[in-house]
């Protein structure tokens, strides 16, 4: 009897400490021997780390953390030098998997989660596109400057402020289009915060009731009235 005793309080602790409303990542580093993984979250205006494994022989990891709503999170790999990685990734309650390697840490990830990370994903390759020909451009303006060429400087000028006006407006309409999905809250918050209080109030009155009472859809719409409020008090 008190051998069965043993064997429940056991199990118990084994399943009490994986709680299915948690944020569970887990996966494998591939190159990887020694280090030290770290799950992260925003604060506030710093990042803080909400668990953490050391890595020593074995590449695979797990790390938990309590989750209300979805939110980002970041995966950082300390490997014992002054050089950090990270991966951002959109959490939510529920295993999510992160399949990467040592060499190529952040472009080799694979992960496999959440619908809003999919989400996420699928605008940030579009936005990829658009911040790679931004590259382009300061390569191009560098080069224009050593010849002294003002007419394809005024060129360059002109197309990065056309650049600037399209990432706007597909993040606009991306956020609209995915007003059911916390990731849209997200995206007016953390890549046109500075844009018209025009287009962000759009977005906010897009936004489905579970979006809007979820972490970025408060924080959006808090943001909205501070804005406001500081407008009014200009006048």
């Amino acid at each position: 009897m008190k051998k069965i005793s043993v064997l429940f309080l056991a199990l118990c602790v084994l399943a009490c400490g994986k709680n299915e409303d948690n944020l569970i990542v887990k996966g494998h580093i591939k190159g990887l021997k020694k280090g030290v993984v770290y799950l992260k979250k925003a604060q506030d205006t710093s990042l803080v780390t909400v668990d953490s494994m050391v890595v020593n022989g074995n590449a695979s990891f797990e790390l938990q953390s309590v989750i209300e709503s979805p939110e980002v999170f970041f995966l950082y790999l300390d490997k014992n030098s002054a050089l950090e990685d990270r991966i951002a990734f959109f959490g939510d309650k529920g295993v999510t998997e992160i399949n990467t390697s040592l060499k190529n840490f952040v472009y080799d990830a694979e992960i496999n989660g959440s619908e809003q990370q999919k989400v996420f994903e699928d605008y940030r390759n579009t936005l990829s596109k658009i911040n790679n020909r931004r590259l382009d451009l300061i390569k191009e303006a560098f080069e224009a400057e050593k010849a002294g060429d003002s007419a394809k400087i005024d060129s360059i000028e002109k197309e990065s402020k056309s650049i600037t006006k399209r990432k706007y407006l597909y993040t606009v309409n991306f956020a609209i289009n995915h007003k059911d999905s916390e990731v849209a809250p997200y995206l007016a918050l953390s890549e046109i915060y500075n844009a018209n209080l025009s287009l962000l109030d759009t977005i906010n009155k897009s936004l489905t009731p579970k979006v809007k009472s979820s972490k970025y859809g408060k924080e959006l719409d808090k943001f909205i009235k501070e804005i406001k409020e500081q407008e009014a008090e200009n006048k």
